[in-house]
């Protein structure tokens, strides 16, 4: 069975947030070190995983509001 289009939004937008929080943590130790180009390339990167995770959880509410918008509680 193909994986459901809005958990693989999901599961990408928490892959993404996890290799950002590892960036983030590399750009710690290399502020701490002061190595503050290397610290700037670390947080540039951890930026950009945000955007992907903030663009794949934008997707997974989409997908959510078409499939359900026309739902009642």
């Amino acid at each position: 069975m193909a994986e459901h289009k809005g958990a693989e939004h999901h599961k990408k937008a928490a892959e993404h947030h996890e290799h950002a929080a590892a960036q983030h943590k590399e750009a710690a130790k290399h502020h701490e070190s002061g190595n503050h180009e290397k610290a700037g390339h670390h947080a540039h990167t951890a930026h950009g995983h945000h955007l992907q995770a903030e663009h794949h959880a934008n997707e997974a509410a989409k997908h959510h509001l078409d499939e359900h918008a026309g739902d009642k509680k």
